[in-house]
């Protein structure tokens, strides 16, 4: 790694870029414009949040709030867990527990900095890492193995579905910072017995796990909280999804970031319920006037991104979507499956998770629940065309969403998917779906740069004539 790169923690550069960000929208729109001179690598980040008023402010100060909570947490006698997208945080906020989430901490500075998080992917191979495990951690954890952040207290993870990459890099994180670590099992199928006792078992230890690592005993009261605030949150997203569904979809692209962003990140906080508040009634409004999202004022086509997004510095894909007049009706990581959600009404009515908090039982149950239709975990968990995975989730999703193609976009490292798109995707245009499948790594710009994959998209919805 570079000498210079390690002059400043990574932790305290996230902390301070967001609280220099939150502070530039207090000021007037003279002197917000005069400081949007002195941010040459995220001024159009900064510019597409602002215009989306309080929504846009809102989401900085939830990132904020949990960056501040990583930074602060040992000052505050508070643990820190390092964990995966793939994990609900509930649990550990419920016992007020640090989460650091890999993947949407590789994805914040690679839309914040222009150099991104390259050296920090860099050093986790010199660690002993494969150059081909997925890149989605190791923006981030390359910090974390360096030294340059407050150091995790523990680890805590469950492979998001049969991702051996995100599974071995949990697991060598541990070994090389020497930290304990638990992982919980994905379900191999839903709705059998033997496969909810397994898990609530398996969630149990986890909490017996916790109160080791932590010196303290599970809350059930602050449990219930977190799930009440939780089930708030999904009936927001459930009334968002179902504006989604209107002509023109009412809904700006970046939201489909602060979406999931806010359920990795603060899931149970009440930050995310007030943004999704904030989201939902701006959704609303759009759609009592009959508007669509797209700040460029016309929807031309809807792309369902059938996997992730991309992730380039400013956040070059959702303006290039929005100039485009591409409506991005979602993706695999904005996606829960609570039981009343739009999308289940058709199919796999029964396989919603539901929130029950009248016993522990009951809350543990809701928690494995969650967990087990956490992205990837329920879509990845085996081959790609079986009942309830990947190909019919996203074939359910385009229908539903009245998509007019499809968007794959991912990683070398994903070795999952990329060893079925093709097939996939053959499939997918088989059923009505031109599908396009990027060839770039979502967190690595080395692989591909923006300005050849907004090319190869452009291309793709010329010649399959949808703008």
């Amino acid at each position: 790694m570079r000498p210079e790169i390690r002059e400043y923690p990574f932790d305290w550069m996230l902390h301070r870029s967001l609280h220099i960000a939150c502070n530039s929208f207090k000021g007037s729109s003279k002197e917000y414009q005069r400081m949007l001179e002195y941010m040459p690598y995220f001024r159009g980040l900064m510019d597409l949040l602002s215009k989306h008023d309080e929504t846009g402010v809102l989401f900085l100060e939830m990132i904020k709030e949990i960056i501040d909570d990583i930074y602060f947490a040992h000052d505050q006698g508070k643990k820190i867990c390092m964990t995966t997208f793939c994990f609900s945080p509930i649990i550990l906020h419920a016992m007020d527990v640090v989460p650091v989430v890999m993947e949407p901490l590789t994805v914040l500075p690679s839309i914040l900095w222009k150099r991104g998080t390259y050296d920090f992917m860099n050093y986790c191979c010199e660690a002993g890492l494969s150059e081909t495990s997925c890149s989605s951690q190791r923006g981030a954890l390359g910090a974390y193995l360096a030294g340059l952040c407050n150091p995790v207290d523990f680890i805590v993870f469950d492979s998001g579905g049969v991702c051996d990459t995100n599974a071995n890099v949990f697991a060598f994180s541990a070994s090389f910072l020497n930290k304990p670590l638990f992982q919980l099992d994905y379900p191999a199928s839903f709705l059998d017995e033997k496969t909810q006792k397994y898990q609530r078992d398996d969630y149990r230890a986890l909490i017996a796990f916790l109160e080791e690592q932590t010196g303290n005993t599970l809350n059930l009261n602050q449990l219930k909280k977190s799930l009440e605030e939780t089930h708030q949150q999904d009936l927001l997203l459930s009334q968002i999804e179902e504006l989604q569904m209107l002509k023109p979809n009412p809904m700006p692209p970046i939201f489909n970031l602060f979406i999931y962003a806010g359920r990795f990140l603060c899931t149970s906080k009440p930050a995310y319920t007030r943004m999704l508040e904030s989201m939902l009634a701006s959704i609303q409004k759009n759609a009592d006037q009959g508007k669509t999202g797209l700040l460029s004022g016309k929807e031309k086509c809807r792309a369902f991104f059938c996997y992730i997004d991309h992730y380039s510095a400013d956040a070059r894909l959702w303006n290039f979507l929005d100039q485009k007049g591409v409506s991005h009706i979602g993706s695999i990581l904005s996606r829960y499956f609570p039981e009343h959600s739009p999308y289940l009404q058709d199919k796999a009515k029964n396989s919603g998770y539901q929130i029950q908090m009248q016993s522990l039982d009951d809350m543990i149950d809701s928690l494995a629940e969650i967990n087990a239709r956490s992205p990837m975990v329920k879509s990845i968990r085996g081959p790609y065309d079986t009942p309830f995975m990947w190909l019919e989730d996203s074939l359910a999703m385009a229908e539903i969403y009245q998509a007019d193609c499809m968007i794959y976009s991912g990683t070398p490292g994903c070795r999952n998917t990329w060893g079925m798109v093709k097939p996939f995707a053959r499939d997918t245009e088989k059923n009505g779906y031109p599908t396009h499948i990027m060839y770039s790594d979502a967190f690595d710009e080395r692989v591909e740069s923006f300005e050849t994959s907004s090319l190869r998209l452009e291309e793709f919805f010329q010649v399959r004539n949808l703008l």
